[in-house]
């Protein structure tokens, strides 16, 4: 049902547009279901749903367990909260025009298929429902028509097709050497030859593509900023997480003997990259949404440390568990806070006319609340208590120190000196007098990026609870490392 009530809404939408009551019906019941799916996994441990009572691998098996409820919940209540605020800018009602129409079905499909590629238990289903994806993403990236808009889906298109084609390839190669695609059969097969070795290596470099892991982050900056403030929130939040959800399905369930030292060194080296050169190009943007999205480039890359944490010798490592959690807790906190602060930026763009740097001066009389919610995200992008950030680099930092790779910590830290500085130069306008004449938004429209940033302060604050959920059906991986 989490992967059916979304498609429906999109089928609804195409040929009923009336986004209010769709929302007002989708969101609360898709709410509902993610909320008995967790107390149903809390309580009794991971679900496997068989489709028609056929068992892999003739047939397809839907997963729930820790894991892929967290990322199932937090795409609820990101996309609710963000189809709520979509409400105000894509009304169909307040003109017939091809954005208003068309965001709708592409909203519930992206939902649809970041839910599917969360559940799905198969590695080709995961295909299909990534596909499903990336179709979604880059008609919300193009939606208003505008030529920057066409320039930025057109790239993000070539890095998509090209990555689709890598994981394509492995999947196959996959099949062909051991007959099944099921996450749970592969972990239990013999994945020592040379074929499941390059097919990895495929999957995991195309999965890195989509991700928009450096040096394959050309197409995330334009993408994000050019998109409309909505769409954008979805996109940053969580397209790239459902490629990472992928790589740790990969590494850590199907294949976790088949890592090795120089393979996740390098997914480690490529990570810290990230952050330096994406909170670089962050401090010397002067667009508010330029500055945003190559802040998600750098946060992207703390997401890869997990694997060089996550070891590669064949002895027990018992600071893996902080590592894999860490991460999640990143992605997790990362994905309230980045769709937080694009509604927030959205916002000023709004009342302002433009997204230049000198929009926010004023912000913190003229729109407090959007002042307070883009401060709170920057808290957990700065990885300051009591922030959920804080918490995954507090997990990540410990997995450094304890494994001896001071390297990593080295790079934490840093990171979170240069999200600092690129956050300072819009929070310290905020406070400036004012310059010119600017409108304002709802307060009622202000609320939901502020709810989105205190949640991924709660997310700190109650840390021990979605912890110990996490670990619900944890791979074995996970708990003594990769081998």
């Amino acid at each position: 049902m989490s992967i059916v009530v979304p498609l429906a809404a999109a089928l609804v939408a195409v040929v009923a547009p009336r986004p209010r009551l769709i929302v007002a019906i989708t969101v609360p019941v898709m709410l509902a279901l993610t909320g008995l799916m967790v107390r149903a996994i809390w309580q009794g441990g991971p679900i496997v749903i068989e489709i028609s009572n056929w068992q892999p691998p003739l047939g397809i098996a839907l997963v729930a367990d820790g894991l892929s409820a967290a990322f199932v919940l937090a795409t609820a209540l990101v996309v609710g909260a963000v189809l709520v605020a979509a409400l105000a800018r894509f009304s169909v009602a307040s003109g017939e025009t091809r954005a208003a129409w068309a965001f709708w079905p592409l909203a519930f499909l992206l939902w649809a298929a970041l839910n599917a590629a969360f559940l799905s238990g198969d590695l080709f289903n995961i295909y299909v429902s990534i596909e499903l994806m990336t179709l979604a993403t880059l008609g919300l990236v193009a939606l208003e028509g505008k030529p920057a808009q066409i320039a930025a889906a057109l790239r993000y298109a070539m890095f998509a097709l090209l990555g689709s084609l890598a994981y394509l390839l492995g999947v196959a190669l996959i099949y062909a050497a051991h007959g099944t695609l099921d996450i749970r059969l592969l972990a239990d097969a013999p994945l020592d030859d040379n074929a499941t070795l390059i097919a990895a290596g495929l999957m995991t470099a195309g999965l890195a593509a989509k991700t928009a892991l450096f040096p394959f982050h050309a197409w995330l900056p334009p993408a994000h900023a050019g998109a409309p403030p909505p769409a954008s929130a979805m996109l940053s939040a969580l397209v790239p997480k459902a490629s990472f959800y992928v790589l740790l399905r990969v590494w850590f369930d199907a294949m976790p003997g088949l890592a090795g030292p120089a393979a996740l060194q390098l997914l480690g080296a490529l990570g810290a990259a990230a952050i330096v050169y994406g909170s670089i190009l962050a401090v010397r943007q002067a667009r508010l949404k330029l500055l945003v999205a190559y802040s998600t480039v750098a946060q992207i890359g703390y997401l890869f440390l997990v694997f060089p944490l996550a070891g590669g010798t064949p002895e027990p490592q018992p600071w893996t568990a902080g590592a894999w959690s860490g991460a999640v807790f990143h992605a997790v906190s990362h994905a309230f806070a980045k769709a937080a602060m694009f509604l927030a930026v959205g916002h000023v763009v709004q009342a302002a006319g433009h997204d230049r740097l000198s929009a926010m001066q004023g912000l913190s009389r003229r729109m407090p609340m959007t002042a307070f919610a883009f401060a709170l995200a920057a808290v957990t992008l700065m990885g300051l208590p009591p922030s959920g950030g804080f918490m995954a680099k507090y997990l990540l930092l410990t997995a450094a120190f304890a494994s001896g790779q001071t390297i990593w910590a080295i790079i934490i830290v840093l990171g979170g000196v240069l999200a600092a500085a690129y956050l300072f130069r819009p929070l310290a306008r905020a406070f400036l007098p004012e310059r010119g004449h600017h409108g304002t938004v709802p307060q009622r429209q202000q609320a939901l990026p502020l709810a989105l940033a205190a949640l991924s302060l709660v997310l700190g604050i109650v840390a021990a609870t979605p912890y110990a959920f996490l670990q619900i059906g944890r791979p074995e991986a996970a708990a003594e490392g990769l081998q």
